[in-house]
């Protein structure tokens, strides 16, 4: 039996709006790294987890659905052109909208909230660390987004592929960052007179993220 082109079109366009999708759920990351655990570090299962998760989800769902295919289960041929007008003018409206509005717009001032958070945050005696990175997630949501459809495979472990990817990222780029950040903040803190060893271990600590790994794997085996 033939799908009919209704159901057709409307598959098509989620599909199409999935990438929409996905940037919204990078925006909401970026706001659940502020609030949770004051934005330096992330709870597993946190709303900062969970929007990244989804966010891959969503980019790489037409990889997903080729499990029903290889299952044996028909699946209609998907990721065409919209046939019905109205569906196609409602995929262009709200397309528009998240790129114009929220990507454009709101993004941008999110972020500049974050940086006002940051004095406020200091000015209270906290420390603006949290907004500060809250701040430059949301200032970097395109190439995120872009990081995550180059490690997009497209096949039906496509998911798994690029979160594997973005641990490895995290492991070899962002780390080391983190660590010459920490060496440098170690630097002030001896200067001042102030206990610097925590920091110097957690530098370390962090260039050792791989290797880490890599020992934890050995020792299962």
């Amino acid at each position: 039996m033939q799908t009919p082109q209704l159901l057709t079109d409307i598959a098509n366009a989620m599909l199409l709006l999935a990438s929409s999708a996905a940037l919204l759920c990078l925006v909401l990351a970026g706001i659940s790294l502020r609030r949770e655990t004051g934005g330096v570090s992330f709870v597993i299962g946190g709303g900062f987890t969970k929007w990244m998760f989804w966010a891959v989800l969503f980019v790489t769902l037409p990889g997903l659905l080729t499990w029903f295919s290889n299952s044996g289960v028909s699946v209609p041929s998907l990721g065409g052109g919209i046939s019905s007008s109205w569906l196609a003018r409602f995929e262009t409206d709200v397309s528009g909208f998240v790129q114009n509005f929220v990507m454009g717009r709101m993004v941008p001032v999110l972020a500049a909230f974050m940086a006002l958070r940051a004095i406020l945050d200091t000015a209270e005696g906290g420390h603006p660390l949290p907004s500060v990175l809250a701040a430059f997630f949301l200032l970097g949501v395109q190439t995120t987004y872009a990081l995550v459809q180059q490690y997009n495979t497209g096949t039906q472990y496509a998911t798994t592929d690029v979160l594997a990817s973005l641990w490895t990222y995290l492991a070899s780029v962002v780390m080391p960052t983190a660590a010459g950040l920490g060496v440098f903040a170690a630097i002030i803190k001896f200067a001042t007179g102030k206990p610097a060893m925590r920091l110097v271990a957690v530098s370390l600590a962090l260039l050792c993220v791989s290797g880490l790994w890599n020992l934890l794997e050995a020792m299962a085996q």
